[in-house]
């Protein structure tokens, strides 16, 4: 009987902590195969890790441990260390999962021999501006024709959402960079297949991630994604994909022209121009998006947020790229804070990033 470990990273999740156990508890095993699930729990203060500790109690599947370093990737090292399984799925509160997800995971990884596995990147919004942002997240203005926002595609990809490995894996290509506060995962990805590994996404995969539910905490953490990739750069040398770096360079144009603005009209016009049609394109981005009857309705915030997801990238990765080449500092504590609403009785702004 083999083991398949799920491992989670978790911090003041006490509002969809039963929800997400729930969708664990409907997965369907492969035959051959027993679960366990190892909770991270990065120092809950809203009552998370007692209700996973009395979880616990009633299920032997579940583990709970302690995450000293409280963010994303010393959570899952934590726990892959902590794991007995001879195949890792990584799996995050605020998603939601097919029953089959683990099972499918499991088939998938055997099928095409790859060294990680996963579905698409796909939100589920549940109100106005979450629902809208998952929108516009599907549109080719924000994914740049990446695969990992596909719901079709099967094939090989630079990344995918969570992942599914082989235990030996992590053994060749190493863990998660406990340096990185974001994008970890990318990294990690990125690595595999510099080293000669492939990447494999599949639409029998399924999940749903949810979005961010304001517009401010959408650029927030888009911000953060723009600066921790500038860190993947600095590691390996090159970004992971050319597309990373479209954003970065639209917000290095805006400040450049917006300075020389100020001492030639030319480049005002210039300015005007470009700003011009960046809205342009943003309202045809939306109306495409909105195409659908019932996607209408969120069109007048469509341009608000393709505009949230690139000046905050760009701006995110600029910091980054100046924190790192130019000041040469350590990374700010401001990029490592919570983009996510927390649960009731957690301070905002006071731990580190999302788990």
């Amino acid at each position: 009987m083999e083991t398949v470990s799920v491992i989670v990273p978790c911090r003041n999740e006490r509002a969809h902590i039963e929800g997400f156990l729930e969708d664990i508890r409907r997965q369907r095993i492969p035959e051959g195969f027993k679960l366990e699930v190892v909770v991270a729990d990065g120092a809950s203060d809203d009552g998370t890790r007692g209700m996973l500790r009395a979880i616990e109690k009633r299920r032997p599947a579940l583990r709970v441990i302690a995450n000293r370093g409280r963010i994303v990737s010393t959570g899952l090292n934590m726990a892959i260390r902590a794991a007995t399984g001879s195949v890792i799925v990584r799996m995050d509160v605020h998603t939601r999962y097919a029953p089959d997800y683990i099972a499918q995971s499991i088939a998938v990884l055997g099928e095409t021999g790859a060294d990680c596995v996963g579905g698409s990147w796909t939100p589920r919004g549940t109100k106005y501006v979450s629902k809208a942002i998952a929108l516009v997240f599907d549109s080719w203005f924000v994914s740049g024709g990446g695969r990992a926002h596909s719901r079709t595609y099967e094939g090989p990809v630079d990344t995918v959402y969570l992942g599914c490995w082989k235990r030996s894996a992590f053994d060749h290509f190493g863990l998660f960079d406990e340096a990185l506060v974001r994008s970890q995962d990318n990294e990690l990805n990125f690595r595999i297949r510099r080293a000669g590994g492939s990447v494999w996404q599949t639409p029998r995969i399924r999940s749903w991630y949810q979005p961010r539910s304001s517009i401010r905490n959408l650029f927030r953490q888009y911000v953060q994604y723009g600066y921790w990739k500038a860190h993947v750069l600095r590691k390996h040398g090159r970004p992971a994909t050319l597309r990373q770096l479209v954003a970065p360079v639209f917000v290095a144009s805006l400040a450049v022209l917006g300075v020389a603005a100020v001492f030639s009209p030319d480049a005002g016009l210039v300015l005007k121009g470009v700003l011009g049609c960046y809205a342009l394109v943003s309202v045809l981005a939306a109306l495409v998006a909105g195409r659908r009857p019932r996607h209408w309705r969120y069109l007048p915030v469509a341009p608000v947020l393709f505009g949230a997801h690139h000046l905050g990238f760009g701006y995110g990765y600029l910091r980054g790229l100046t924190d790192l080449f130019v000041l040469r500092r350590a990374p700010s504590v401001s990029f490592g804070m919570l983009t996510r609403a927390p649960s009731a009785g957690a301070p905002a702004g006071s731990i580190p990033t999302s788990l």
